[in-house]
């Protein structure tokens, strides 16, 4: 991967709910050189999702033969059989543009990638205001069967533990004071 000392990325992570892909379209709003890192993943496209605007939706034999590769600059499975991951060739695509990443991904995935760019990265953890605001914002998204809430309120509480790794945690409780506080930090990050 081709890369500059000017070259910035910033990790926002959140266990799932907790409104981090919400914040993240405020910031590319708001900063016109950043670009959304499109993720990788097994999972099914939801509702109106697209190939390569979304996510790159892969089969998992397509995922692991790239992870075999070395493709993957981070990757994980976050639920049994559902991979997840960020391509070296989306990071190379994105600073190719002269644009900063912008990762939406899920707390080890903004783990490993803090740790493999050090302090050209900023990780930002969201965390919900409590447990069970973000378990009625799991069911009220629609999204998804009552299976896969609670699989996600699992996977949420212990999410959370990790929230003091991050460079910053910031809590999502007023949508607008969030949006203004993730606008700070990033800006803040910029002219370091």
């Amino acid at each position: 991967m081709a890369s500059t000392t000017t070259e910035k990325l910033f990790i926002i992570s959140a266990p799932s709910g907790a409104g981090k892909t919400t914040l993240v379209r405020a910031l590319l709003e708001q900063f016109p050189n950043f670009e959304f890192s499109i993720s990788a993943t097994t999972r099914p496209p939801r509702g109106s999702e697209i190939h390569g605007q979304h996510y790159y939706f892969l089969s998992a034999q397509e995922f692991l033969d790239r992870k075999e590769k070395g493709d993957f600059l981070e990757w994980e499975e976050v639920y049994p059989g559902r991979y997840y991951g960020t391509l070296y060739s989306e990071i190379d695509r994105i600073f190719a543009k002269g644009n900063y990443p912008i990762f939406d991904v899920d707390v080890e995935g903004g783990l490993n990638i803090r740790k493999q760019f050090g302090e050209k990265a900023i990780s930002i953890f969201i965390k919900p205001p409590s447990l069970e605001i973000l378990q009625e914002r799991l069911r009220k998204r629609g999204t998804d069967n009552p299976e896969e809430i609670a699989q996600r309120f699992e996977k949420a509480a212990h999410e959370i533990r990790y929230a003091e790794r991050f460079d910053h945690v910031l809590v999502n409780d007023d949508l607008a004071t969030a949006i203004q506080e993730l606008q700070d930090l990033v800006a803040e990050h910029l002219s370091q």
